[in-house]
Order: structure tokens, then sequence, then C-alpha cells
């Protein structure tokens, strides 16, 4: 899958300089051309639909949360069959963005100078500069987190072997039988 870098065709810049005490709605709706460049960027049939409902407020003292949801209707190619399938993108959005420069972006060290990172904690905020966050760049992140990497058709199956459904085992195969066998 392909991630396009550059700008995302539902690119959304919102001003966070002044941004609302209660924060600022922000409602993405693709529109055909945007879908069509969303299916050749990520490599999938198509894209129905795409909504995210996203909410901008301040985070900390100079911090922005976004958080929200995103969903989208996509059809997918199956790795079996390469038949359609349909498939549903469902991905509840949550990001924090710092300013550049800010105190809270530098991570929490040790005294040896080591950073603790826990894997299944919440991400580290991403840095921005300027007065503006691409929140339409985020959310085609979330998209494509949503998005199953291999589809594949209820029922589809690989044929055992490409000669009367024999398997063909090779000198890999026979390897991974013993070392099976003396678990």
């Amino acid at each position: 899958m392909k991630l396009n870098v550059e700008q995302s065709p539902i690119s959304h810049a919102v001003s966070v300089a002044r941004l609302p005490q209660k924060g600022m709605p922000v409602t993405i709706d693709a529109d055909e051309a945007q879908r069509a460049a969303l299916a050749r960027a990520h490599e999938l049939v198509s894209v129905g639909s795409l909504r995210a409902d996203l909410l901008v407020t301040s985070w900390k003292r100079d911090g922005i949360k976004v958080s929200g949801r995103l969903q989208a209707q996509i059809v997918q190619s199956c790795i079996v069959t390469l038949e359609p399938i349909d498939a549903t993108v469902d991905e509840e959005v949550s990001a924090l963005f710092l300013p550049e420069g800010s105190k809270l972006a530098l991570p929490d060290a040790l005294e040896n100078g080591e950073i603790l990172l826990d894997a299944a904690g919440p991400d580290s905020p991403e840095i921005f500069s300027g007065d503006t966050i691409d929140v339409g760049k985020l959310a085609e992140e979330f998209f494509s987190l949503g998005i199953d990497p291999y589809p594949r058709k209820s029922g589809a199956s690989l044929q055992a072997g490409a000669e009367g459904g024999e398997e063909k085992r090779g000198p890999l195969f026979e390897k991974l039988q013993a070392l099976r066998k003396k678990l």
C-alpha cells in the first residue's frame, strides 16, 4: 500500500492560532475526485464514501488535540480471487500536536540519558510548525490504518497444490515439520 506523503487528496488546513474555547468542529466529506485519488493512493478498487467528523481543541498550554471519527465505504480486491469485496472503514481519530520548540515535546529522560517508550501506550505528540494543522492528512492516516491489508472474500481459499490437490513439499517444509515434532 502506498501512502501519499506529499499532500493528501482530502487536505484540510485548520488555523490553530485562536481556537474557540469549546473547540472547532471540522467535517470532511470527500467528493468524487478526492475519493478517486484516495483509491489510487491506497491501491483500492474504489472509495464509495469517506466522512470524518473531527473536533480540534486546545491541549495543555500550547498543544492541539484532534479527536473524532472517520467512516468510509471501500471496495478492495480479494487477495485470493481478485474479486471485488465491499468493506467498511470505521476508525476513531485521536492525535496530539505540539508546536516546534515546545518544552512538552521533549521526552522525559532517565538519569543515564535513556528514553523509555511504552509501545502499548499513547502515541507521542506530533510536532507542527506555523499556525495550521492539516487535519485532512491526519484523517487519511487513520483511513489507511483501517484498511484490511489482506482482504479475503468469504469462502475463498488457495488450492493445496498445483496438480491434483497434492501438496508440494520441499526441503524447507521438511525442516519445519521436524522442528514442529520436536516441540
